[in-house]
């Protein structure tokens, strides 16, 4: 760099012709410098936070997912199904047999409660949730079942996270309302 381009202000340097576009500063202001004010909502996952204003291909998202939920639903008791027929030509007796059957819909049932529960409220820190993740991975057909039958009606999860976000908003707006001038111009309190 030359004498005469460290002389130079920032304009200057901008129009300064001589300069790649790598030196060049930028001039757009950098989004950490203005963060915005209030509470933010929390992103979804595969919607974003297209669930706020239901913009963005929200609705086309949900449908999108309900179908592919669905679908996959299908296509893992399909393939549960072949799971069972290669256990009936094995010839495994009829006691293993019917207790696959029923391990994998007991496992569907609670992945379906646990589920579906996950949409409405969230978990306890001290709660059982991390031992459960074995029997919610067994029963996933339950899980990919509650996430068709929510997405029917909401993004998951969409109900829970709108009632926090709108609480934070209007908790964020009393304490904005509840602030009035300049409190460091405030005259002290005269002792009686």
């Amino acid at each position: 760099m030359s004498d005469d381009q460290r002389d130079q202000t920032p304009a200057e340097a901008a129009q300064d012709p001589a300069r790649t576009p790598s030196e060049q500063p930028s001039t757009r202001p950098s989004a950490s410098a203005n963060p915005p004010a209030g509470p933010q909502p929390e992103p979804l996952r595969f919607y974003g936070i297209t669930w706020v204003d239901h913009d963005g291909g929200y609705h086309l998202r949900r449908a999108g997912l309900a179908v592919g939920s669905l679908l996959g639903a299908f296509s893992s008791a399909y393939l549960l199904r072949f799971a069972y027929e290669g256990m009936e030509i094995g010839k495994v007796g009829s006691f293993l047999s019917i207790s696959v059957v029923v391990l994998f819909a007991v496992c569907s049932a609670i992945a379906f409660i646990k589920t579906w529960e996950s949409y409405s409220r969230r978990p306890a820190p001290s709660s059982d949730e991390a031992s459960l993740k074995g029997l919610k991975a067994i029963g996933f057909i339950g899980s990919l079942i509650a996430y068709f039958l929510r997405t029917l009606s909401e993004a998951p999860g969409e109900k829970l996270h709108r009632a926090e976000y709108e609480r934070a908003v209007a908790e964020y707006a009393r304490r904005r309302s509840a602030r009035t001038g300049n409190p460091a111009a405030r005259r002290p309190k005269r002792k009686k």
